[in-house]
């Protein structure tokens, strides 16, 4: 089959290209990679030009202006613009285990969809590797594992036959774009991300509750398709989970109507000319 990997990126060029790197080194290579960029400057647009010349597999940029936080209509140009049958997305701030494309795919099965997490590399770490070090996927790598939304220490290192086992015996574990993969046609079925969601967070989770009212299930990555995150300032509100917050009301309307498919999403990219232009 078929794999398109998207990345999402703003204004972070150092970092995506590090992450460019460590996707063209896959033991199993995507056979396209999407940039899916929220409004960056000419800087990454450089980034990306120059990684495309000798690039292993077509790389495509995919921008739209900035705006604010639209990671969900930007994820969907992405995911309207891929020609895959398998979606898998990763953030433009974390570098991916050799293996990362091909554990993903050791695990993907109709009626599925994955979740991976992220070693959430210490300061220290992250200008280790930003500076062209080579990441270390093993529990005593320098990482802020008390982090609630980072990978434990357990989970540190790679382990196909556990991963099996994991994956079938946990349904997914707390949800991240960051790192997950899809069946392209499951994403169609629901219409993809809520463009409706703007700003920081649950643009995801709404994602996958609808997905889960579609009938499909969710499988935990553990011990497979690691990644590292680079350290930054995060965008996020103090209390993410703030329900009184407009993305997570209506991430509760799906949850309590059951809705499977929303209204303003994939759908409004398909069959529309993606051109590739960035600001001077």
């Amino acid at each position: 089959m078929k794999v398109s990997l998207i990345i999402i990126t703003y204004n972070w060029p150092t970092a995506l290209q590090r992450v460019l790197e460590s996707v063209a080194a896959q033991t199993r290579l995507p056979d396209e990679v999407l940039i899916a960029d929220d409004g960056s400057g000419p800087e990454t647009a450089a980034v990306i030009a120059r990684a495309g010349e000798h690039f292993p597999v077509p790389l495509r940029h995919i921008w739209q202006e900035d705006l604010g936080f639209r990671a969900a209509r930007c994820r969907n140009r992405g995911i309207a613009a891929s020609r895959g049958d398998y979606i898998l997305l990763l953030d433009g701030d974390m570098l991916v285990h050799p293996r990362f494309v091909a554990d993903h795919l050791m695990l993907a099965e109709p009626g599925y969809f994955l979740q991976g997490g992220r070693l959430k590399a210490d300061r220290q770490e992250s200008e280790r590797l930003l500076a062209g070090g080579r990441p270390i996927y093993a529990p005593w790598v320098k990482a802020n594992f008390h982090e609630f939304d980072g990978t434990r220490r357990l989970y540190a290192f790679r382990q196909p036959m556990l991963a099996r086992w994991k994956a079938r015996s946990r349904n997914g574990g707390r949800v991240m774009s960051c790192n997950m993969s899809f069946w392209r046609e499951d994403l169609l079925r629901i219409n993809g991300f809520d463009e409706r969601m703007e700003g920081y967070g649950a643009e995801d989770r709404e994602l996958v509750v609808r997905l889960e009212n579609a009938g499909l299930h969710r499988r935990a990555l553990k011990w497979a398709a690691l990644a590292m995150h680079l350290e930054h300032f995060s965008r996020s509100q103090e209390n993410v989970d703030d329900p009184s917050l407009p993305n997570n009301r209506l991430l509760q309307a799906s949850i309590d109507q059951r809705i499977v498919r929303c209204e303003y999403g994939i759908d409004r990219h398909l069959g529309v000319e993606v051109r590739y232009v960035v600001p001077r």
